[in-house]
């Protein structure tokens, strides 16, 4: 009996491991930070151009909402773009481009002088941020040890509900001293310290890189960061003859439903939180609370986020995250009918943070759940799929609230309508059927063949030929990538 690797297996060193592991989480959930910085600085500095037209012009609630959306058409368009090519290009230069892109759009945005121009250069911004959130959930995957990548992923995506902290700090300390465009120059610091250390410390993947089938390369990337070419047996670590990458493989038998429903989660989940993140600071304004306590509100939905992200995900890699997913969502639909009922302030801030696990904390779970979902040669497109789609949800929730505000509607007919959009969410999340999935890990040799891992990840204590042990394993529905039957 032996517990070494089998001869010929690219065992992983676990130090090495670690510390690329973190380097990885680290670079990644630094982007998702200034994501969420991006996506909460505009509702920040909404009520100043309502207010004053010296900004960028008149801007009516309409006008306000169109522009919050343009920058989500350009999210679309960069989730797209990068699952049509992450898979086939590979994650690391994908994430240094779109960093320097993003941060150079956040600058050349304080140059704007009226709301064409910022609308286009908040468009162009969106590009590059849709294309890292597409991409640092499926870099994430790859590197995160089996057991946690859904508490890595809730880490990375926490980035963003933490951004929106940061976004809503900043603007209580420099909004009405010194007006909007300081904050955005902020929002472009990222090329100076992000762009650098992604360049110097972030890998390739040597998952990626072998569903490629650049072996060598695969190899060599795995001896390097210390990260095993382990995949899910199910998942095939390289796409056999006829098998289809990235988009292709969305729509094949395997992937087309659970996709469908993976994209209507999404949707659910970025409508209510670009919707709530824009203009929950106007909704509490208008109902008699001043500037400052509107933003203490902003800052609560989105620590409530953070909290609650990352304890629900230690739940979902446990039980799986769907039921935890329909039941945050089924939090948030609460929280919002109960914000226009007259409670105390205490109490409000208390169902704003409710809000935030259910909504923004929400999507924090659907990103780690579809990265997670996918294997190597669809997993790019699967969270790109996820972002991209989803953002038309993202889309439409700042529209639909500057409707609402230019309609005058009350508080309590806009939070009823939100929490619709929660309940579509948990609905949606629930209807697929569980299924549990027969599979194995392995530590690939890719001469050698397949050796099977125990439940944890190690080597087995027999070592057999590795031809006798090709993995075998069927999928239906939905259901957590974690759970795993080894056999």
């Amino acid at each position: 009996m032996s517990s070494s690797p089998a001869r010929g297996s690219v065992a992983p060193d676990d130090r090495t491991r670690a510390s690329t592991v973190r380097w990885v989480v680290t670079i990644c959930a630094l982007a998702m930070l200034f994501d969420g910085y991006d996506l909460v600085v505009y509702g920040t500095v909404v009520p100043l151009f309502l207010r004053d037209p010296s900004q960028l012009g008149r801007v009516t609630p309409e006008l306000a909402g169109q522009l919050g959306s343009y920058a989500l058409v350009g999210v679309l368009v960069g989730a797209l773009i990068a699952g049509a090519v992450s898979d086939i290009i590979g994650r690391r230069r994908l994430m240094i481009v779109n960093i320097a892109w993003f941060s150079i759009g956040m600058g050349l945005t304080t140059f704007a002088t009226s709301a064409l121009a910022f609308g286009i250069l908040r468009f162009l911004t969106g590009i590059g941020v849709g294309a890292l959130v597409a991409t640092a959930g499926a870099i994430v995957a790859e590197f995160a040890p089996p057991g946690r990548r859904h508490v890595y992923n809730a880490i990375v995506y926490c980035g963003v509900p933490a951004g929106g902290v940061m976004a809503s700090l900043l603007a209580l300390a420099v909004r009405d001293q010194f007006g909007w465009r300081p904050l955005f120059w902020f929002g472009a610091l990222p090329f100076l310290f992000l762009l650098p250390m992604a360049i110097a410390k972030l890998p390739e993947s040597p998952l990626w890189l072998q569903s490629r089938g650049r072996v060598e390369e695969a190899r060599a990337a795995a001896q390097r960061t210390g990260v095993p070419l382990v995949e899910h047996a199910q998942a095939g670590v390289s796409a056999g003859p006829g098998e289809r990458a990235g988009f292709g493989a969305l729509v094949g038998k395997q992937y087309f439903l659970p996709t469908v429903f993976l994209g209507l989660m999404s949707f659910s989940g970025l409508l209510l939180t670009y919707g709530l993140n824009t203009w929950l600071p106007e909704i509490m304004g208008q109902n008699g609370f001043g500037p400052s306590y509107s933003l203490v509100f902003l800052l609560v939905l989105n620590l409530g986020a953070i909290v609650g992200a990352v304890s629900a995900s230690s739940f979902a890699e446990r039980v799986g995250p769907q039921w935890v997913i329909s039941g945050t969502f089924v939090m948030a639909a609460v929280a919002l009918v109960a914000l226009p009922l007259g409670f105390p302030f205490p109490v409000l801030l208390a169902l704003v943070a409710v809000a935030g696990v259910g909504t923004i904390g929400t999507q924090v779970l659907v990103y780690g759940f579809v990265a997670n979902f996918y294997e190597s040669r669809a997993r790019g497109a699967g969270v790109a799929w996820c972002a991209g789609f989803g953002r038309l949800g993202g889309i439409v929730g700042p529209l639909v609230g500057g409707m609402l505000m230019g309609a005058g509607i009350g508080i309590g007919q806009a939070f009823q309508l939100f929490a619709v959009a929660a309940v579509f969410g948990a609905i949606v999340t629930a209807l697929p059927r569980p299924a549990r999935r027969a599979e194995q890990s392995a530590v690939v040799d890719p001469d050698a063949g397949a050796v099977p891992l125990g439940p944890a990840g190690e080597q087995p204590a027999l070592e057999m030929p590795a031809d006798r042990l090709a993995p075998t394993s069927t999928t239906v529905g939905m259901t957590d990538p974690g759970a795993t039957v080894t056999r």
